[in-house]
Protein backbone atom coordinates (compact mmCIF):
# COMPACT_ATOMS: atom_id res chain seq x y z
CA UNK A 1 0.00 0.00 0.00
CA UNK A 2 1.05 3.65 -0.74
CA UNK A 3 1.99 5.99 1.79
CA UNK A 4 -0.38 9.84 1.94
CA UNK A 5 0.62 12.57 3.76
CA UNK A 6 -2.44 15.14 3.75
CA UNK A 7 -3.67 18.15 5.81
CA UNK A 8 -6.87 18.21 7.22
CA UNK A 9 -8.96 21.36 8.26
CA UNK A 10 -7.16 23.89 9.87
CA UNK A 11 -3.95 22.79 8.16
CA UNK A 12 -3.25 19.89 10.08
CA UNK A 13 -0.91 17.03 9.12
CA UNK A 14 -1.77 13.02 8.54
CA UNK A 15 -0.13 9.78 7.50
CA UNK A 16 -1.29 6.88 6.60
CA UNK A 17 0.76 3.45 5.58
CA UNK A 18 -0.35 0.09 5.14
CA UNK A 19 1.50 -2.90 5.18
CA UNK A 20 1.46 -7.10 4.49
CA UNK A 21 3.08 -8.76 7.44
CA UNK A 22 6.14 -9.47 5.29
CA UNK A 23 6.60 -5.73 4.04
CA UNK A 24 6.31 -4.00 7.73
CA UNK A 25 9.30 -1.57 8.22
CA UNK A 26 9.87 0.11 11.91
CA UNK A 27 12.22 2.56 10.11
CA UNK A 28 9.67 3.41 8.14
CA UNK A 29 7.32 4.08 10.83
CA UNK A 30 9.42 5.94 13.18
CA UNK A 31 10.60 8.14 9.78
CA UNK A 32 7.08 8.81 9.14
CA UNK A 33 6.39 10.03 12.75
CA UNK A 34 9.63 12.49 12.37
CA UNK A 35 8.75 13.83 8.76
CA UNK A 36 5.36 14.49 10.16
CA UNK A 37 6.40 16.52 13.10
CA UNK A 38 8.93 18.32 11.26
CA UNK A 39 5.68 19.64 9.41
CA UNK A 40 3.80 21.03 13.22
CA UNK A 41 4.70 24.47 14.25
CA UNK A 42 5.81 25.16 16.89
CA UNK A 43 7.81 22.28 15.81
CA UNK A 44 7.64 20.06 18.76
CA UNK A 45 11.24 19.41 20.97
CA UNK A 46 13.60 16.38 19.72
CA UNK A 47 12.68 14.75 22.95
CA UNK A 48 9.02 14.68 22.14
CA UNK A 49 9.78 13.63 19.02
CA UNK A 50 11.80 10.88 20.15
CA UNK A 51 9.11 9.73 22.83
CA UNK A 52 6.64 9.49 19.49
CA UNK A 53 9.08 7.21 17.48
CA UNK A 54 9.10 4.81 20.51
CA UNK A 55 5.37 4.55 20.84
CA UNK A 56 4.98 4.13 17.20
CA UNK A 57 7.64 1.42 16.91
CA UNK A 58 6.51 -0.33 19.93
CA UNK A 59 2.38 -0.17 18.49
CA UNK A 60 3.52 -1.66 15.00
CA UNK A 61 6.34 -4.01 16.87
CA UNK A 62 3.41 -5.35 18.97
CA UNK A 63 1.21 -5.82 15.81
CA UNK A 64 3.82 -7.22 14.01
CA UNK A 65 4.54 -10.02 16.57
CA UNK A 66 0.70 -10.93 17.55
CA UNK A 67 -0.99 -10.39 14.58
CA UNK A 68 -1.06 -12.15 11.34
CA UNK A 69 -1.07 -8.53 9.44
CA UNK A 70 -2.32 -6.64 7.23
CA UNK A 71 -1.52 -3.42 9.71
CA UNK A 72 -2.10 0.02 8.78
CA UNK A 73 -0.07 2.75 10.44
CA UNK A 74 -2.28 5.73 11.49
CA UNK A 75 -0.62 9.47 12.29
CA UNK A 76 -2.98 12.64 13.27
CA UNK A 77 -2.12 15.86 14.99
CA UNK A 78 -5.38 17.39 16.91
CA UNK A 79 -4.86 20.67 17.92
CA UNK A 80 -6.92 21.09 21.08
CA UNK A 81 -4.57 20.00 23.40
CA UNK A 82 -1.59 19.65 21.26
CA UNK A 83 -1.04 15.94 20.46
CA UNK A 84 -0.24 12.98 18.33
CA UNK A 85 -2.33 10.37 17.61
CA UNK A 86 -0.98 7.18 16.67
CA UNK A 87 -3.37 4.42 15.55
CA UNK A 88 -2.09 0.96 14.90
CA UNK A 89 -4.95 -1.22 13.42
CA UNK A 90 -4.02 -5.33 12.40
CA UNK A 91 -6.29 -8.16 12.15
CA UNK A 92 -5.62 -10.17 15.24
CA UNK A 93 -8.82 -9.90 17.41
CA UNK A 94 -7.06 -10.04 21.07
CA UNK A 95 -5.70 -6.45 23.05
CA UNK A 96 -2.40 -6.30 23.84
CA UNK A 97 -1.60 -7.53 27.57
CA UNK A 98 0.40 -5.56 30.17
CA UNK A 99 2.97 -8.03 31.63
CA UNK A 100 3.98 -7.45 35.53
CA UNK A 101 7.67 -5.87 35.12
CA UNK A 102 10.22 -8.35 34.95
CA UNK A 103 13.61 -6.80 35.26
CA UNK A 104 15.10 -10.29 34.13
CA UNK A 105 13.34 -10.31 31.19
CA UNK A 106 14.14 -9.51 27.53
CA UNK A 107 11.19 -7.66 25.86
CA UNK A 108 8.14 -7.56 27.06
CA UNK A 109 8.03 -3.87 28.28
CA UNK A 110 6.62 -2.33 25.62
CA UNK A 111 3.27 -1.71 26.41
CA UNK A 112 4.82 -0.30 29.64
CA UNK A 113 6.86 2.39 28.25
CA UNK A 114 3.48 3.64 25.95
CA UNK A 115 1.62 3.76 28.80
CA UNK A 116 4.33 5.83 30.99
CA UNK A 117 4.51 8.08 27.25
CA UNK A 118 0.92 8.71 26.50
CA UNK A 119 -1.41 10.67 27.64
CA UNK A 120 -3.84 8.11 26.53
CA UNK A 121 -4.19 4.31 25.52
CA UNK A 122 -7.11 3.20 23.74
CA UNK A 123 -8.23 -0.09 22.43
CA UNK A 124 -11.25 -0.50 19.83
CA UNK A 125 -12.03 -4.17 18.84
CA UNK A 126 -12.63 -4.18 14.58
CA UNK A 127 -15.27 -6.25 12.98
CA UNK A 128 -11.77 -8.20 11.85
CA UNK A 129 -9.16 -7.29 14.35
CA UNK A 130 -8.12 -4.43 16.51
CA UNK A 131 -7.31 -0.39 16.65
CA UNK A 132 -4.58 0.84 19.45
CA UNK A 133 -4.44 3.98 19.84
CA UNK A 134 -1.79 6.36 21.50
CA UNK A 135 -1.83 10.01 22.25
CA UNK A 136 1.38 11.92 22.86
CA UNK A 137 1.41 15.35 24.18
CA UNK A 138 3.26 17.93 21.99
CA UNK A 139 5.30 20.35 24.23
Amino acid sequence: MADTMTRTAPDLPRYCRGWDADTASLPEARNAVADLLARVRPTPSARTVQDAQLVASELVTNALKHAPGPFTLRLEVVPDPAALRISVTDASPEPPRHRPPDPERVGGHGLRLVGLLCGALEVVPLGRGKRVTATVALD
